[in-house]
């Protein structure tokens, strides 16, 4: 057994990912753990890397420092690349006011966390660990962490312990606002319950008789660009029973069944535009119809980033697009829409034409299997220039660098919603982006807690212990404010509401609790609104603490 305790003694390569590994597999079986319906998750690692360190296991100074830096590069860039292409839509419409409490909190918890700091004299760069502890955000303590080694040429292990000091009731917390606002404003769920927001742009499915005489005898394209919203005339079902694959050139007549395709917000006046309605009608009825449906793949690199206008399908080809899914959106098949490289196009016609639109798209499956890896390490290339560029504020003693973690999450953002328009091909699948995002965060958190696991019970035993506490009112004060200010003041619905607090919290046990409570999507909506400029905020606002 020498061999096993010459790995475990001596500070190795080998013996750092050996620690490493067993901290990540204990902490995800732990994170199944749930107490009251609310689980830590995947900060279970954290708190594993925490107790090996205390129990005596050591890893070579170098290596953690690497595995720390280079796992929180990678998650941050996993999450730009998702947020992205949403990032500046996020600010229209209702956005813009979600988005506005959002901030709200991340002021107010700063506000709170600098208070606390000066009246208690805590270091300011340790209360920068228990305000990202207390908002759930790990992002932001890798970045104040970096910040700190940065100013002072070593780092501060406070900040980990008071990461991990304020984390659990950081999470309880959160949950306990919205139970509180819920119990206030005798909040009824089922009266809270909206129409679907955040899908105007989706596709939809209508069928409309053309009882218009306005119509008769005009092309379609006469229709299409009559100054109504967007939609497509798919297919055509005559008097007499007929079906005819729609084109500009095609003349509607009297009583003729449209298979439209429309925005969610354009139906209504889809349907005063023509006529009636009629769900009834059967487009699959006619078998001697040579017109067939198909799903198919962009895969070809050089679609990417063109316009549907462009490549002239519908006149070239006896086809016709209706819709295109995107990320799980079904988003409508207009002229000026831009296809990226994953997105899978809805074709109706002849089975030659269709296969012909297949092999100009690619329609190749096990290419988009494979990420494109180009754009992910040139994104970090310059993601990390980017991090390194000192950044002047005024009032703020020294200049703010973005760092290893707000630089890469920049560029990431960025590439995400351009790239396509420079024919840069940024899809990843889902599970993809995923498993780089846990992979990153796993290995984030086990550096983080081995390497404050040693002197972590003696400081919270000599005072630490307060550090529960500040992290409470970190959490508390800002959400019950602004939650009550959204609720009583701008009369935002509860769900809504909770999913915001989800999201500027960056929390997404909040957000599984949230979505637990009825079978709506006005929470994930919400979420997704005001998470990625809150990722930010709480990066860049971890890292002013520190320099304060």
């Amino acid at each position: 057994m020498d061999w096993f305790w010459n790995l475990y003694n001596t500070p190795s390569v080998g013996s750092a990912i050996l620690f490493v590994a067993i901290t990540i597999a204990m902490g995800l079986w732990l994170g199944r753990i749930k107490i009251g319906g609310i689980s830590l998750g995947i900060t279970w690692i954290l708190f594993v890397g925490i107790l090996l360190g205390h129990l005596g296991v050591r890893v070579e100074a170098n290596t953690l420092h690497f595995i720390k830096e280079f796992g929180l590069i990678l998650f941050v860039y996993a999450i730009g690349l998702q947020v992205g292409p949403s990032f500046f839509s996020s600010f229209k419409e209702g956005g813009l006011r979600l988005n506005l409490l959002a901030v709200a909190i991340v002021l107010l918890g700063v506000a709170v966390t600098y208070g606390i700091g000066v009246i208690t004299g805590t270091d300011m760069s340790t209360m920068a660990g228990i305000y990202t502890g207390a908002i759930t955000n790990t992002p932001g303590l890798g970045a104040a962490q970096q910040t700190y080694a940065d100013l002072h040429g070593v780092p501060d292990e406070t900040m980990a312990m008071g990461y991990a000091a304020a984390y659990p009731l950081g999470v309880v917390g959160i949950i306990f606002s919205t139970l509180l606002l819920r119990w206030v404003a005798r909040i009824n769920l089922d009266k809270e319950v909206l129409p679907q927001k955040g899908q105007e742009q989706a596709a939809m499915q209508v069928k409309v008789r053309m009882t218009n005489p306005q119509w008769a005898d005009k092309r379609v394209s006469d229709v299409v660009h009559s100054g109504c919203q967007p939609f497509v005339i798919a297919q055509i079902r005559h008097a007499d029973g007929s079906i005819e694959l729609a084109n500009s050139n095609t003349i509607l007549q009297s009583d003729d069944v449209l298979l439209c395709e429309t925005c969610a917000n354009g139906k209504e006046q889809l349907v005063a535009l023509l006529g009636e309605e009629c769900s009834a009608v059967d487009f699959s009825s006619n078998s001697d119809s040579p017109i067939v449906s198909r799903r198919i793949a962009v895969s070809n690199a050089k679609m990417n980033g063109m316009r549907l206008g462009r490549l002239h399908l519908r006149s070239l080809y006896d086809i016709n697009i209706t819709r295109i899914c995107r990320s799980g959106i079904e988003l409508l098949a207009t002229e000026d829409l831009q296809l990226q490289v994953g997105d899978r196009v809805s074709v109706l016609g002849t089975e030659a034409d269709v296969q012909k639109v297949a092999n100009l798209l690619g329609n190749e499956m096990k290419k988009l299997d494979h990420p494109n890896l180009i754009p992910i390490f040139l994104g970090i290339f310059l993601g990390i220039i980017l991090g390194s560029i000192p950044i002047k504020f005024p009032g703020l003693p020294m200049p703010v660098k973005l760092g290893l973690a707000g630089g890469p999450l920049i560029v990431a953002i960025l590439i995400g919603r351009f790239g396509p328009f420079y024919k840069m091909v940024t899809y990843t699948t889902t599970s993809a982006n995923l498993m780089l995002r846990e992979v990153g965060i796993s290995l984030f958190l086990a550096a983080v807690g081995l390497g404050a696991g040693s002197n972590f019970v003696s400081t919270i035993v000599n005072g630490g212990y307060m550090w529960v506490f500040y992290g409470l009112a970190i959490t508390l004060i800002p959400l019950i404010i602004v939650t009550f200010i959204g609720r009583f003041v701008m009369h935002i619905d509860y769900f809504t509401l909770i999913g915001m607090v989800a999201g500027a919290t960056t929390d997404p046990p909040a957000l599984a609790y949230a979505n637990s409570l009825g079978e709506n999507s006005q929470s994930s909506v919400a979420y997704a609104t005001v998470y990625p400029l809150t990722m930010f905020l709480r990066i860049l606002t971890a890292q002013i603490l520190v320099i304060l």
